[in-house]
C-alpha cells in the first residue's frame, strides 16, 4: 500500500477559521509524534499494519481520534479539536484500501453494496467507515482510541473540584443511580469509569458496552461486550440482550457504557428492580435535552412518552451533565428527574431545587 505525502492546496480550517497553511505552521511547531523509541500502544502488530500511515499517530498517548477525510487529508484530535496532519495527503485509491485493510482486520466487509460499516480492534481502536457513493469521494474514516489506563477523579480537569468531588463520591458510595450526559467526546465514559472506582471493592460490578471503552480501577469488574453479525448476518449480540443477560449474574451494580437504543426501557427496569447504583450515559446538549433524548429511546423500546417519564423518574437518583470548557476543563451540572403535573418527564437542576426549598413555606 503506498501513501502520497505532499502540501495540500491553501484552504479553511473550518475549526478555528484559520488558513489551512497558518495551521500546517502553528502544527509544524509541536512535537506532536513520538520518535521510535517512545513507541508502546499496545496495539498488536497486524493491527499497526492494517493502519499504515495512521500507525504513528495512534502510537501518540495524546491523540484520541484520527480522521482521514475524502478529500484524502488527515486529522488528529488531542483533546483540543481536529488539527490537520501537515503533509500527509491519501489520494481517494489509497484512502479505500486503507479502510477496506481496516474493516477486514475487524472481520467484516466493506464496499458499495455496504458502504458503512464499524469495527472494534485489538488494542482498543474502534473504527467507522464510510466509502462511496455515501462519502463524496474516496473514504472517510474515524479512528477512536481507547487508552487503557483507568480514570482517576482528580485527574479529569473538573471545574470547582473541591465543591463538585465530594457530591460525586456520595452518590456513588450512597448507591445513587446515575445517568451521565454530554456532547461527543465530553467525557461521559471517563467519568463514569473515574466514579465507578468508588464502589465499594465487595461489590461485583458488571459492565455492559457496545464496544468496550470503560476502564474501572476496581477488583470485581465484568465486562461484556456486544457482537455484531458475521457477514452471512447472523451471531448479532446486542445491548438489550446483555442488559437481560446481566441480571442473571448477580450484579451488585449494572452498568451500561452508553444507552442509544430499545436496551434503555430494559435498564431502566432492572434498577427499578433492586439494582440500585448503577449507571448510564446519554448524548444529551443540555440538562434541559435530556428528557427529549430520553422520549426518543423510549419509542424505541414501544414505551409511550408518559411510560418514560415515569420510569426514568422512578429509576435514575441524579443527572450529571458533562460541559467541556476552553482549555481542557470540565464542567459539571446536577439535575434530578421528575415528572411534572402534564405527565412531562423534566430534569430539575440541582441550582432551582435548593432555590425552590429556601423560599418553601415551613
Amino acid at each position: 500500500m503506498s501513501f502520497q505525502r505532499g502540501s495540500p492546496q491553501p484552504a479553511t480550517n473550518v475549526a478555528g477559521g484559520e488558513s489551512k497553511s497558518e495551521t500546517l505552521s502553528r502544527m509544524t511547531s509541536l512535537p506532536l509524534w513520538l520518535t521510535p523509541p517512545q513507541i508502546g500502544s499496545g496495539v498488536p502488530p497486524a493491527t499497526r499494519s492494517a493502519l499504515g500511515p495512521l500507525a504513528e499517530m495512534v502510537d501518540d498517548p495524546r491523540v484520541t481520534d484520527v480522521f482521514v477525510t475524502s478529500s484524502g487529508e488527515v486529522f488528529v484530535d488531542t483533546g483540543e479539536g481536529a488539527h490537520v496532519v501537515p503533509g500527509l495527503l491519501l489520494p481517494p485509491p489509497e484512502a479505500r484500501e486503507l479502510a477496506r485493510h481496516l474493516i477486514e482486520q475487524g472481520g467484516r466487509h466493506v464496499d458499495e453494496a455496504t458502504p458503512l460499516v464499524d469495527v472494534h480492534l485489538t488494542g482498543g481502536l474502534r473504527v467507522h467507515v464510510a466509502l462511496w457513493p455515501i462519502a463524496r469521494a474516496g473514504a472517510e474514516i474515524s479512528v477512536r482510541i481507547h487508552r487503557h489506563h483507568k480514570p482517576q477523579l482528580e485527574r479529569l480537569s473538573l471545574e470547582n473540584a473541591d465543591a463538585v468531588t465530594p457530591v460525586l463520591v456520595d452518590a456513588v458510595e450512597n448507591k445513587k443511580t446515575l445517568l451521565i450526559t454530554g456532547a461527543t467526546g465530553s467525557g461521559k465514559t471517563t467519568l463514569l469509569g473515574a466514579l465507578m472506582a468508588f464502589a465499594p471493592p465487595t461489590e461485583r460490578l458488571v459492565v455492559l458496552e457496545d464496544v468496550a471503552e470503560l476502564s474501572i480501577d476496581h477488583p470485581h469488574v465484568v465486562s461484556l461486550e456486544c457482537r455484531q453479525p458475521n457477514i452471512e448476518g447472523v451471531g448479532e449480540v446486542t445491548l438489550t440482550r446483555l442488559v437481560r443477560e446481566a441480571l442473571r449474574m448477580r450484579p451488585d451494580r449494572l452498568i451500561v457504557g452508553e444507552c442509544r437504543g430499545a436496551e434503555w426501557a430494559d435498564l431502566l427496569r432492572a434498577f427499578m428492580t433492586g439494582h440500585q447504583g448503577g449507571a448510564t450515559t446519554l448524548h444529551a446538549t443540555s440538562l434541559a435535552d435530556v428528557p427529549l433524548r430520553i422520549d426518543s429511546l423510549a419509542s424505541l423500546a414501544n414505551l409511550t412518552s408518559r411510560q418514560a417519564a415515569l420510569h426514568t423518574a422512578s429509576a435514575i437518583d441524579l443527572v450529571i451533565h458533562v460541559d467541556n470548557l476552553p482549555g481542557g476543563a470540565r464542567h459539571l451540572s446536577f439535575g434530578v428527574p421528575f415528572v411534572n403535573k402534564e405527565g412531562a418527564l423534566r430534569v430539575l437542576p440541582v441550582e432551582e431545587m435548593a432555590s425552590q426549598a429556601s423560599i418553601a413555606p415551613r
